[in-house]
């Protein structure tokens, strides 16, 4: 049993650094496509909000989450929403949003982009 506490305990930053470096791509590319500064202050309290909500699950949720791509964009959508990345540069990606098909992003960055058509958010 410690030998298996002890990978977990071991694995568990691993992944948790595996899904800050990939929600942080998926920042960039998300801004670069946009053609805008991303504001590196929210990007750093997004990560953040992220590490947060991924250290308040059990590690079988955290593998679960690693594993399971809708899973993962529900919380970097929130991560992304929870820092106000949503409430930055508002005005220009909500024209940009309209116009999806010229931005030439990936349809998971529907996720990022709904928060700024919604007229809840």
């Amino acid at each position: 049993m410690h030998r298996t506490m002890t990978r977990h305990a071991i694995a568990q930053p691993d992944l948790i650094q595996a899904l800050r470096e990939e929600f942080r791509s998926h920042l960039e590319t998300f801004y670069s496509h946009l053609k805008l500064a991303p504001p590196y202050e929210s990007v750093e309290k997004a990560i953040r909000a992220l590490t947060t909500a991924v250290h308040g699950l059990s590690y079988a949720q955290q593998v679960s989450l690693a594993q399971d791509p809708e899973l993962k964009w529900t919380h970097f959508r929130q991560a992304f929403e929870t820092s106000g990345l949503a409430k930055k540069h508002r005005g220009i990606i909500a024209g940009l949003a309209h116009n999806k098909d010229r931005l030439d992003l990936p349809a998971q960055y529907d996720h990022f982009l709904t928060l700024f058509t919604s007229t809840t958010s």
